[in-house]
């Protein structure tokens, strides 16, 4: 099994039969005191507000998706860091698998679309208020975990 494919299912075997593939990032910068922003974007869709994800292509690996979709719905290039767990959950009666990586920004600019109308760049005690779900509150505590120091 390749690496891609392995994380995209967690490290715990192939993916579900039938599961809907995504990928994402935990993006986040340098503050100007030394900590950490994160950054959340808005979609006007499901009104919430989460990490830029999003369904892989055909014959996409995962870490290819990640790095596409923070570019797409953020306007930022990126570096992945360490992969952060699978998010797994319904949608519409399908499993859903969303692969996860740390990605820090490289530069870039945000500029409005039809699927993500805002971004945000919050401390991530603000981050974890503002953000909609459950689940993604999870992603930010893993990315805390593995962040490299200052």
């Amino acid at each position: 099994m390749s690496g891609d494919r392995a994380r995209r299912a967690g490290g715990e075997g192939a993916a579900r039969e039938g599961a809907v593939l995504a990928a994402g990032c935990v993006l986040w910068r340098r503050a100007p005191d030394g900590g950490v922003e994160v950054c959340l974007v808005h979609r006007p869709r499901y009104d919430d507000w989460s990490f830029p994800k999003g369904k892989l292509k055909r014959g996409e690996e995962a870490r290819t998706a990640a790095v596409r979709e923070v570019l797409e719905e953020t306007g930022h290039h990126c570096a992945l860091g360490e992969p952060l767990p699978t998010s797994r959950y319904p949608v519409e009666g399908r499993p859903k698998e969303v692969a996860y990586w740390a990605a820090e920004a490289t530069g870039g600019s945000f500029t409005a679309n039809d699927e993500v109308d805002r971004i945000l760049w919050l401390a991530p005690e603000d981050a974890r208020v503002r953000l909609t779900r459950p689940r993604d509150v999870h992603q930010l505590t893993a990315l805390l975990d593995v962040l490299p120091a200052p």
